[in-house]
């Protein structure tokens, strides 16, 4: 049977409070939910799945434990949902300019490129109505070009999440559904991002 190794990296939104002792265990967040997808749908395809997605983390932090994290493990796939910390921490002093953030993001980019033969899917940050996240706002509007950019020139398969919570939202009775802060996905926002991501990915698995 074909084995295929999918490592999810990010922050918050991928650890999902997963057991740090264990990177097997995928926490409560989208890669849960990816995982269950693909299993049911490949049952001859023999998966592991990692979750090392770290809470907190920006873009330079992702760079800094990519070997041990990514290219040390030779991943098939490997998907990155990183970029909302670089600009929420911002607010705290903990200044990641736009071209600082584009070049940390394409030199991680680049080294999965150069260093593993892993299909690279990148989903995009974004940011829900929640009033106290409005500060977010402006810039994440001045990181989603860079990151679209990026995925035209790196990834496999891109998953623009800001605009699919958009039209996801306008279906549901009340904008707080998919996560409580605008951020973190609830556990109906972490299904939805599993399942886009289960689909998404499909074209790799065949």
């Amino acid at each position: 049977m074909k084995k295929t190794l999918i490592l999810f990296q990010g922050d918050s939104i991928t650890d999902a409070g997963r057991d740090k002792r264990n990177y097997h265990q995928l926490g409560n967040g989208y890669p849960k939910f990816a995982a269950a997808h693909i299993a049911e749908a490949h049952p001859d395809t023999e998966f592991e799945f990692i979750n090392l997605g770290i809470s907190g983390n920006r873009t330079d932090q992702l760079f800094d434990r990519l070997y041990p994290d990514a290219i040390a493990l030779q991943p098939d796939i490997i998907s990155i949902l990183i970029g909302i910390n670089d600009i929420w921490h911002r607010k705290s002093n903990i200044l990641t300019t736009d071209a600082q953030f584009e070049l940390n993001y394409r030199t991680i980019l680049t080294l999965l490129r150069e260093r593993t033969n892993a299909k690279i899917v990148m989903l995009a940050p974004y940011v829900l109505d929640a009033e106290d996240k409005e500060f977010l706002r402006e810039d994440h509007r001045k990181i989603i070009p860079i990151v679209r950019a990026l995925a035209e020139e790196f990834a496999d398969v891109y998953i623009p999440l800001d605009e699919k919570f958009e039209e996801a939202v306008k279906t549901q009775p009340e904008p707080r559904f998919y996560s409580g802060d605008g951020v973190h996905p609830n556990q109906n926002g972490a299904a939805f991002i599993g399942k886009l991501y289960a689909e998404a990915i499909d074209v790799l698995l065949k």
